[in-house]
């Protein structure tokens, strides 16, 4: 689902404030109706939602030639595999995926332009598995950056995930680390870079979007 937000600073992502005001009217209504544990369930409802839609900035790396993390999770596939829908060749793949508690809002990998961004209806396995990558939702976007680099970041939604937001659309021009999206609740992303990168991260390691360097060129 490509909504076309545009970049800015911003506390809260997506559609969060509207979940973190369903919490309030809940907590409010407890307090209606003299309903201690109403008021308790809206007040933790809306703290929830205020937690996982929350949308810190970043301190995005200026070395030149970096590729940075698209997303904040963990490291669960660091593999060569056939890309051959956007790519047409085979790719270092990195997948990280993201829990409930993890900052959901992604961000591009590199400053470049988006090439194509299209999205996929399809399933909801569990992110973690490897067949998630070929069945479930997703939304690809295809970067060029400096000297024709291409990658790709698919965004792929999981078990509890049901929205893919793309903020981005072709032929607009990214920073390195500006956001591109966001997906609600527990979801992965797969980052696509060239088979001669050098990966600097292996699985079960923790990154962050923005900030944490996935490959040199």
């Amino acid at each position: 689902m490509n909504s076309n937000i545009p970049e800015g600073r911003r506390l809260i992502a997506g559609p969060g404030p509207r979940f973190i005001l369903a919490g309030g009217v809940i907590f409010l209504l407890g307090l209606f109706i003299n309903s201690t544990w109403l008021a308790l369930l809206g007040l933790l409802t809306a703290g929830f939602f205020a937690y996982f839609f929350r949308d810190p900035e970043r301190a995005i790396p200026q070395e030149p030639g970096l590729v940075i993390s698209p997303a904040d999770g963990r490291v669960v596939f660091v593999d060569e595999v056939r890309e051959d829908r956007f790519l047409g060749r085979t790719a270092q793949r990195v997948a990280i995926f993201m829990n409930v508690f993890d900052v959901h809002v992604n961000r591009s990998p590199l400053a470049g332009t988006v090439v194509t961004s299209v999205h996929r209806p399809g399933g909801y396995l569990p992110a973690n598995r490897g067949a998630a990558a070929q069945v479930n939702e997703q939304q690809a976007t295809l970067l060029e950056g400096e000297g024709g680099l291409r990658v790709l970041v698919v965004q792929i939604a999981g078990l509890l995930a049901r929205r893919i937001i793309s903020y981005v659309r072709p032929g607009q021009h990214l920073g390195r680390g500006e956001r591109l999206g966001l997906i609600c609740f527990g979801s992965r992303v797969d980052l696509y870079l060239p088979p001669e990168a050098e990966i600097l991260v292996k699985v079960g390691d923790r990154v962050q979007a923005g900030s944490s360097i996935i490959t040199r060129f």
